[in-house]
């Protein structure tokens, strides 16, 4: 629940901040210098790009967390198996070692959603955020893919 207050409040700020970045392009390309209009366009394209950011990343967060739902109804959502240390940190080897497994996994059943799910889990839990990051898009395409309706 703190991670979604913590999104919704990045989100909010950023948005904030798009609108007021945008208003400032637009008073610039109002003033009708070619330098003004140059700068303006230029900042115009930070919100475009922020918008387009926030959105890809909440699509991704949205599809993330229903694939979660689904298989927490399967009872296949990966146990928390992980040995930490004294401040609750995850041990690398520990990790390492579900990693291996989460692996073999993914290898054995290569069209499962719910390996790949799990991989990047453990991919997370490894630390390696954009391996996990790709895992979890491999696992979104192949639930989308799996639940389309069969067309002919």
């Amino acid at each position: 629940m703190r991670a979604k207050i913590t999104y919704f409040l990045t989100a909010a700020v950023l948005a904030v901040y798009f609108v007021l970045a945008g208003s400032r392009g637009l008073m610039l390309i109002q003033q009708g210098t070619w330098l003004t209009v140059t700068f303006g366009a230029a900042v115009l394209i930070l919100p475009v790009v922020g918008i387009w950011f926030l959105w890809q990343n909440t699509r991704f967060v949205t599809r993330a967390n229903r694939l979660a739902g689904e298989l927490e109804a399967e009872g296949g959502l990966p146990e928390d198996e992980l040995a930490r240390d004294e401040y609750g940190r995850i041990v690398r080897d520990s990790a390492d070692e579900v990693f291996a497994r989460r692996k073999a996994e993914t290898e054995d059943a290569p069209n499962d959603w719910r390996t790949w799910f799990r991989l990047a889990v453990a991919y997370h839990d490894a630390r390696d955020t954009p391996r996990a990051r790709k895992a979890m898009q491999r696992a979104i395409a192949l639930h989308a893919h799996a639940n389309r309706p069969a067309q002919g």
